[in-house]
């Protein structure tokens, strides 16, 4: 038998490899694409809850990228009382493995992977669905995903103006100045869901409530907005999906299975089939269906998190990790 060796990456090599938002945007966008060309296999989440009174839950996501030939599975935790400990509200590792012997290849920390890819999904979404030249962003939540969300969007488009906002004081003039300081700009922090959100050209929903909270009306989305709620209780009203365009998902197995997400109330309402979306985003970015394509469309898109993005991004971060030498090797077996 061979020698197995794993490939490790912690947090502190990650940050040591200082991804540009183009090498993320581009590895996220080289999955969308495979995906959209039948490439990959993407499972459905799973959820554990270990105990209600802990008041968090791990997510589970398996998926394949054949370009790539890795076959991966990330396990994150959601725990929204972290903060109270110093802690991110989302850990994760990422498992690698060859796809044709099932070795292991490599074990990478994946929070940060989490928050970027789920950003760059975002980001390009709006390069695809948003308007031609959106000038303000409207962004309600503050967890590391919506640093990453405001972060590549802005990149892609420089807004005129930013406002976020999110339930607690701390976090969110944090959030706010975080961000002011690193994109250089002015960035708006509100008080309330109406003031951030009311008129903007892309509109971007990433709470953690508690329970399923009608908070998002309606009336203030503007025509040819571009909406992103994908906050795991749902924040949106049943009326919520009246007078969209287009509405697009990251990928219908997500939309069928499970019992959370932005849409899921609308589902079991029979207010949204799976017949009512215009694509999957992977298509879009295949080009083998058509995005945006007029000026007053109002697109709504719900992604709940691509398991093939995080193996994209995983892989990306891995093999620029090697080119920098910063990857540990550790032994699994030897026989």
């Amino acid at each position: 038998m061979a020698r197995l060796e794993i490939e490790y990456l912690g947090k502190p090599e990650i940050d040591q490899l200082a991804l540009s938002n183009d090498e993320i945007l581009t590895a996220i966008e080289q999955g969308l694409i495979a995906a959209g060309q039948g490439k990959t296999v993407i499972e459905p989440r799973m959820h554990l809850e270990p105990d209600p009174a802990f008041n968090g839950h791990f997510n589970v996501l398996r998926g394949y990228v054949a370009p790539l030939n890795y076959a991966g599975v990330k396990i994150v935790g959601d725990y929204v009382d972290n903060y109270k400990q110093g802690l991110p509200s989302e850990l994760a590792l990422l498992n690698l493995f060859c796809p044709r012997t099932g070795t292991p290849k490599a074990v990478i920390d994946a929070a940060g992977i989490t928050d970027m890819r789920t950003g760059a999904l975002t980001a390009l979404g709006a390069k695809w669905l948003g308007p031609k030249n959106p000038r303000i962003l409207g962004h309600v939540g503050a967890r590391g995903t919506s640093y990453w969300n405001v972060r590549l969007l802005d990149h892609l488009f420089d807004f005129d103006e930013i406002r976020v906002h999110s339930r607690r004081p701390e976090s969110r003039d944090a959030f706010g100045e975080r961000l002011s300081h690193d994109l250089g700009k002015k960035v708006i922090v509100t008080t309330d869901w109406e003031s951030c959100l009311s008129g903007a050209d892309i509109m971007v929903e990433a709470t953690r409530l508690n329970a399923p909270t009608p908070m998002f009306d309606r009336a203030w989305v503007k025509k040819g907005a571009f909406v992103v709620p994908y906050g795991t209780m749902s924040a949106l009203p049943l009326d919520f999906v009246d007078g969209f365009d287009k509405f697009v998902m990251d990928d219908l197995g997500q939309m069928r299975a499970g019992h959370l997400g932005a849409l899921r109330p609308h589902i079991d309402a029979g207010k949204i089939t799976e017949a009512s979306f215009h694509a999957e985003i992977g298509e879009i970015a295949a080009g083998l269906k058509p995005g945006r394509e007029r000026d007053d469309e109002t697109i709504l898109f719900w992604h709940r998190g691509m398991s093939t993005g995080d193996i994209a991004l995983g892989a990306a971060i891995l093999d620029k990790a090697r080119a920098m030498g910063i990857t540990q090797n550790l032994l699994y077996r030897e026989d």
